[in-house]
Parts: structure tokens; sequence; C-alpha cells
């Protein structure tokens, strides 16, 4: 659901116009995507809460940035999580030496699956990052 849910913002932020990249850190070269967020003005992060914490590729990939000085930019978040997401509020903290990053008003939080709910919650980041 957590990928779901970011194949429907990066679709909606194309159909406005928007060129999207979209990135699966299990997946895919990480030199590429901490290329590409350097490359635009706007990141997008879209994990689960994983003890506690986050999924450990996106963990090292925030690394990746912090530790090459990422900042002026805006960032948003997409969290999962059965009871009690926590990773919008751990990728927080792990950019706290990042100077002049902007963080989205909204964060999307899912419960597991998608809700109506959620899906408003897109709408509404769609609208803030264009």
């Amino acid at each position: 659901n957590t990928k779901k849910a970011v194949e429907i913002l990066a679709e909606k932020l194309k159909e406005k116009g928007v060129k999207v990249s979209v990135s699966d850190l299990a997946r895919e070269d990480l030199a590429e995507a901490v290329e590409d967020a350097f490359k635009y003005d706007k990141l997008v992060l879209a994990t689960t809460t994983y003890n506690g914490g986050i999924f450990p590729f996106m963990d090292n990939f925030i690394h990746h940035l912090t530790e090459r000085n990422y900042q002026n930019r805006t960032v948003a978040f997409i969290e999962n999580g059965s009871w009690m997401p926590t990773a919008t509020k751990v990728m927080k903290e792990k950019f706290s030496a990042s100077k002049n990053l902007n963080f989205a008003n909204t964060e999307i939080k899912i419960l597991s699956s998608l809700s109506d709910k959620n899906l408003e919650e897109i709408e509404s980041l769609t609208n803030e990052l264009i």
C-alpha cells in the first residue's frame, strides 16, 4: 500500500505537468536515487515503520543525503504502519542537521492499507507540491 500511494501521487503530479522520478530504494541503484534527490527541489519519502524506526534502505538513503549536505528543499512524507506509525517522526529527526529544509504540511499516515482519507491526503499533497 505504500507503493500504491506513491504511484497514485506520482500519477497525479504527472497529470499536472510535474516532472517526477520514482525510485524503489530496495531494488534500484542508490547512487541514482541520491542524484535525483539533488536534481529536484522537492522530495517525497515513503516508507514503513520498521522496528520502531524506518526501513533500512530508507535509513541508508537519508544518511547519504545528509552526509552530502542536503538542504534548501521541500521534503514530504508518506508513512505506513499497522498500529503506531513513527516513520515520519524518525525521518524528520534524521534531517535535523540539514539547513533550510521545509517539510510539507500534508503528511500521509497509512494504517496498513489505503483509506479514503489517505486518498484525500494524496490529493492535498499533490496540490501542495505544485
